[in-house]
């Protein structure tokens, strides 16, 4: 795991906190910041898998070439 991927969870993780607090006091501001920042969460995510992707390929290609 990368830091994108840790800080996407954790920006995800706290989207839902604050949703769910928006949805308990009947702040609709609330909601939609949470859900804001859910989908940046998962968005910084899916750069962090994608960075990943990437690493791994690469990792797999330097390999190869080194066997031969």
């Amino acid at each position: 795991m990368n830091k994108d991927q840790v800080k996407g969870q954790a920006k995800d993780a706290a989207g839902k906190v604050q949703e769910a607090a928006g949805k308990l006091i009947n702040s609709k501001e609330q909601q939609a910041k949470g859900l804001k920042l859910q989908v940046e969460g998962q968005t910084q995510k899916g750069y962090g898998d994608a960075k990943e992707v990437v690493k791994d390929a690469s990792d797999a290609v330097k390999e190869s070439v080194k066997k031969h």
